[in-house]
């Protein structure tokens, strides 16, 4: 377990890094993969540093891009060997109704909320089977199950992750390698938090346990995942949303 390797896609953001931390707890080496364009690399590496988590490999690219992807991989294994951990956490928004939705603002959320997954699982699923053991994690969306007003685009690309994540789970299941999903509701990242007070307390309010989740507890359930203990589940989706829906 301790010679792993686990690539995190959105590393740097608040799920990724909570992600990236719980890997690190388990003994594995982690590939921190983020966006060039937000490139806050050395900031996060003195704040992990300072939290205790060190030797971080870090590789930039696009998930948009397969080419990129490519690339990024190749970079990543160079430095840190062959990847046994994936997790395609990155995701943007671009939030609205549907009557007013440029067709950028749908093709940007579904190239890289769900084409990713294609371009980064490709460069590793054939990999993971030929050795015998992998690990592929995908982050949906509790608004890909249930569905968002204002979020056509996300909600259609966070449902495509889940089916995605069936289909591949059902060709690897013979490999030694398991393809499951985590549809996470409201988390507490900065990015959430910094939300308006007015409309965070609506939000926390609709959830039926009256908070959001602690970014922990989402990497809590990536390390149950890429664990040994959880060898014989495939295809599941987590459904971790404080009661907010229930499939």
């Amino acid at each position: 377990m301790a010679n792993r390797v686990a690539l995190v896609t959105g590393a740097m953001g608040g799920l990724g890094t909570a992600i990236c931390q719980a890997f690190v707890q388990d003994g594995y080496k982690v590939v921190a993969a983020y966006h060039p364009q937000y490139d806050n690399k050395e900031e996060w590496l003195k704040e992990m540093a300072d939290a205790g988590f060190k030797d971080f490999v870090c590789v930039a690219g696009d998930i948009a891009d397969f080419a990129s992807c490519q690339a990024m991989v190749a970079e990543a294994e160079a430095a840190a060997g062959p990847i046994d951990i994936l997790v395609n956490n990155a995701g943007i928004t671009r939030d609205k109704m549907f009557a007013k939705m440029e067709k950028d603002q749908w093709d940007a959320v579904i190239t890289t909320n769900l084409t990713s997954l294609f371009n980064m699982t490709k460069q590793v699923s054939a990999k993971m089977a030929e050795r015998g053991w992998g690990r592929i994690i995908n982050i949906s969306s509790v608004n890909g199950v249930k569905g968002q007003a204002g979020q056509t685009n996300y909600s259609a690309a966070k449902a495509g992750v889940i089916g995605f994540t069936k289909a591949l789970a059902q060709e690897l299941a013979t490999k030694g390698v398991t393809v499951n999903a985590i549809a996470p509701g409201y988390v507490a990242t900065k990015m959430v938090t910094a939300i308006r007070e007015d409309i965070l307390k609506a939000i926390v309010d609709g959830i039926p346990m009256k908070r959001l989740a602690k970014p922990e507890e989402l990497g809590a359930a990536c390390s149950y995942l890429a664990s040994d203990l959880a060898g014989y589940m495939t295809g599941a989706t987590f459904n971790i949303n404080g009661g907010l829906h229930f499939s």
